[in-house]
């Protein structure tokens, strides 16, 4: 009796090295990273450079200790990451493993990549110089720039390299359009994800329109007292990456419309749910974190909104994943 090999198999390692095209990309991915990195050890080991007099930042310094050393693990990750794409040993690298941090890195990047330059260019359109920034000053401005100019550029490097090397190694697996997958492909659980993440996603889509339509509900004094272009700006991108993540997981389990196609949808449903689980993610954890001043308190209802968020991209994120493994299955 012969056995066939899963596609979600580790594949054998690629005979040949990496292209200068792939090469190239590597190491844009690395680069991009050094800013990040060299401020956050900066400012583990004291400097204050980026930081203004008066920061909240610099109220909790043991706090910033720990989140900065975080964060610099994650942003090291990004290199290991740019390495295991671009290696031979990396084609033997199990699929969940690989799978998990670059839908959390994708989710993550993702919304700074598209954010921060509708930020910029509302700014430019409208001349919002930010008057309604907080009183007490939280970075130099510079250092915005830089490290979200990074982020830009790791998340453009790290994403072509995942697309390429996912074409290599699992093609296959999206081909076609989504009418004509088998009806198996999507069976009753996958669907019971998608429609529980659909229910969840209400009550933070639904704050977030109202939030970007000018509604101070839920809000906090403060919030409502700092408000700017910039506010608005990602709460409407945060209504927009709820909408697409639950409309396009609904149309890879339904199938349909039949002519789209599986690589677009997978693709997009993807980015939109790791966006959506891991910020909210994020948010909750930093929302859980003890501040003596009650101004600086999140909301009951905001905080209600992460948590949404969280719940519907991860629910997402598992009916993709039992999409893969179906077609892995059916391949």
């Amino acid at each position: 009796m012969t056995r066939t090999a899963s596609p979600l198999t580790p594949a054998p390692a690629a005979g040949h090295p990496a292209s200068a095209a792939r090469r190239a990309l590597r190491t844009l991915a690395i680069l991009a990273c050094l800013p990040y990195i060299s401020l956050k050890i900066a400012w583990v080991a004291g400097s204050e450079i980026g930081i203004p007099a008066g920061s909240a930042l610099l109220e909790h310094r043991q706090l910033l200790v720990v989140a900065n050393s975080v964060s610099v693990v994650a942003d090291v990750l990004v290199v290991v990451l740019a390495l295991l794409l671009t290696q031979a040993w990396g084609r033997r690298f199990p699929a969940w493993l690989l799978a998990l941090p670059m839908w959390a890195a994708t989710g993550l990047l993702t919304p700074i990549m598209t954010g921060y330059p509708t930020q910029l260019a509302v700014a430019l359109v409208t001349g919002d110089e930010k008057a309604a920034a907080p009183a007490e000053p939280f970075l130099d401005d510079w250092v915005f720039a830089v490290v979200y100019g990074g982020f830009i550029l790791q998340g453009l490097a790290l994403g072509t390299l995942f697309a390429l090397y996912t074409r290599d190694r699992w093609g296959h697996l999206w081909r076609g359009r989504l009418g004509e997958l088998p009806a198996r492909t999507s069976g009753p659980g996958a669907r019971a994800l998608a429609v529980a993440g659909a229910v969840v996603a209400l009550v933070p889509a639904a704050l977030h329109v109202l939030w970007a339509a000018g509604s101070t509900t839920g809000l906090s004094a403060r919030r409502i007292a700092e408000r700017d272009s910039d506010f608005y700006v990602l709460e409407a991108q945060w209504a927009a990456f709820l909408v697409a993540a639950v409309v396009l997981t609904l149309f890879l389990v339904l199938r349909r419309p039949a002519r789209l196609r599986v690589r677009t949808t997978l693709a997009l449903a993807w980015t939109a749910s790791g966006a959506v689980g891991c910020w909210g993610a994020y948010m909750s954890l930093v929302a859980l974190l003890p501040d003596p001043d009650p101004t600086k308190r999140i909301p009951g209802l905001v905080q209600l909104s992460y948590a949404g968020e969280m719940i519907t991209g991860f629910l997402l994120a598992a009916c993709v994943a039992l999409f893969l493994r179906r077609r892995s299955a059916e391949a």
